[in-house]
């Protein structure tokens, strides 16, 4: 029968797994999702209420992503024209891969990654090499370069998630002046990072570099993501592939307005950095896990043979964190996100407590 070919993909598609979403809890601290709960409330509510004023959402938004566009430009200090915006990163990273890649494309990236590129990867039955982390979750450059000519697309996230891990500056820029292929590197916690490379992506016609609002503004919630490529690949991207109204109104007008308070935004990355070093002196002193060094807003650590059993011990506590079990020779990992200094201490008095 004609519709055979459509049920055998519908059995195919539905053996893949896909990007898994964090489960939800009532009445939790909620530190799974890297989401930035350093950030006060008030300050999407207020972004939020500012919107609804002067907003008709009968309208389309015809110049909002334009708009937008010249917030993001301000704030990075990035021409306009060579960022461009979606629902999120991962919206973009979904268009770059179907409309740049296909299952004869070699994609070059770390082991872990973020998993929702590599899931998209696998519905799309692109190809992946992953060069593993070290025991102390770092990453080798040489095999990465000694691996780059086998492949077309290089994707990294620095900082890594959910190591943490950032290469220091110069070994990333061997590495993207290296490689001939797309470079798309992924920079959705880089306000917690040590650097960016975004100044490197106009100058270079292989290079896509991923932002959000996610992260560091706090606005998980509206999916607001944008990227900074050279001129050429922008238009293509946006005039070509990009959806004619990629973002709602709502989502626009509060970024812009978020933009505008970046000052704020990043005093509380700072904190965040702050109580990061605190987590993780705290959880090294501790002496019973291995903990990784981190450039975002979260720490991995591991808890050997007990990290299946801590995880669950925290959530009868009502503090949720990521179990990720094993990364490469590390048994029982778990990832926290860097909260407020009073979630921080909640953490660390829980796991005191579970280790009496």
């Amino acid at each position: 029968m004609k519709a055979d070919w459509f049920q055998k993909k519908v059995e195919e598609l539905s053996k893949l797994k896909g990007y898994q979403k964090p489960d939800k809890y009532s009445n939790a601290l909620k530190l799974d999702s890297n989401e930035n709960l350093a950030i006060q409330r008030e300050f999407s509510l207020d972004l939020i209420n500012q919107t609804q004023e002067k907003l008709d959402v009968r309208e389309y938004p015809l110049s909002g992503t334009e708009r937008l566009v010249e917030a993001l430009s301000d704030y990075i200090k990035i021409p306009s024209e060579m960022i461009g915006v979606g629902n999120g990163s991962d919206q973009i990273i979904d268009l770059l891969l179907t409309n740049f890649a296909s299952k004869e494309t070699k994609v070059l990236t770390s082991e872990p990654t973020f998993g929702f590129f590599e899931e998209r990867c696998k519905l799309y039955s692109i190809p992946i090499t992953k060069i593993p982390f070290a025991d102390d979750m770092t990453l080798d450059l040489d095999k990465f370069l000694s691996n780059a000519k086998k492949a077309e697309i290089l994707y990294l996230d620095s900082p890594n998630n959910p190591t943490g891990f950032q290469f220091i500056r110069n070994q990333l820029e061997q590495l993207i002046n290296e490689f001939e292929g797309l470079v798309i590197i992924d920079e959705a916690y880089v306000e917690f990072a040590d650097y960016s490379i975004v100044d490197l992506a106009p100058k270079k016609d292989n290079l896509i570099v991923l932002r959000t609002l996610s992260k560091a503004f706090g606005l998980a919630g509206l999916r607001v993501g944008y990227f900074v490529a050279n001129k050429k690949i922008v238009d293509v991207f946006t005039k070509a592939i990009q959806y004619p109204y990629p973002l709602n109104t709502i989502a626009i007008e509060a970024g812009i307005l978020a933009l505008q308070k970046s000052k704020y935004v990043s005093e509380i990355a700072n904190l965040v950095k702050k109580e990061r070093t605190r987590l993780i002196e705290k959880l090294r002193n501790m002496e019973v896990f291995e903990v990784f060094d981190s450039k975002a807003n979260f720490v991995l650590f591991s808890a050997h043979g007990a990290g299946l059993r801590m995880y669950k011990a925290l959530i009868e506590q009502g503090i949720i964190v990521k179990n990720l079990g094993k990364i490469g020779n590390q048994e029982g990992c778990l990832r926290v996100t860097v909260g407020s200094e009073e979630m921080n201490s909640k953490f660390l008095s829980a796991i005191r407590d579970l280790l009496k």
